[in-house]
């Protein structure tokens, strides 16, 4: 693939200077999380996806979720302090975070919303998200990224 593109998510990891590695591989289109597993050999218990939510007040709100599980809505609405939440639609999801979809990291969206990262990431040394673009995976310690995205652990999936 050549030199490596930084990301937003990337930049803002050197800019804290967290240390992070970068696992590239080959896909042009969104395919989901499971299948980025297969392609890169990460763990998939220590692999998680980025969830982006509007609560009922409209406000939006980040959940990294193990990639093999799905959000329990009542629980990401209560760890959000709102009524409900709800996914944005595909079709939003570039114009909320300047990602695409299958490409969103919860580091270096255009604007930082609150972050809620699945509790079972604390267990781990090292987790995988997003590196900002389809065909990057960062692995960080989820202590890292809890501290630059501002994020809290929570129980948020079924």
């Amino acid at each position: 693939m050549g030199k490596e593109t930084k990301t937003n998510a990337m930049r803002i990891l050197d800019r804290n200077k967290i240390a992070y590695d970068i696992i590239q591989y080959e896909c042009d289109e969104f395919i989901d999380g499971l299948h980025t597993v297969a392609l890169t050999g990460a763990p998939a218990e220590q692999s998680f996806k980025t969830l982006v939510m509007r609560g009922k007040s409209g406000g939006h709100y980040v959940f990294v979720i193990p990639i093999g599980e799905e959000v329990d809505l009542k629980a990401a609405a209560k760890t959000a302090g709102e009524k409900s939440v709800e996914m944005i639609a595909v079709k939003e999801i570039t114009a909320v975070t300047g990602y695409v979809r299958g490409g969103c990291s919860p580091l270096g969206m255009k604007k930082q919303f609150p972050t809620f990262v699945h509790e079972t990431a604390a267990s781990f040394d090292k987790i995988y998200i997003s590196g900002g673009r389809i065909g990057a995976t960062i692995a960080l310690s989820p202590a890292d990224l809890l501290r630059v995205t501002g994020a809290s652990y929570a129980d948020l999936t079924r």
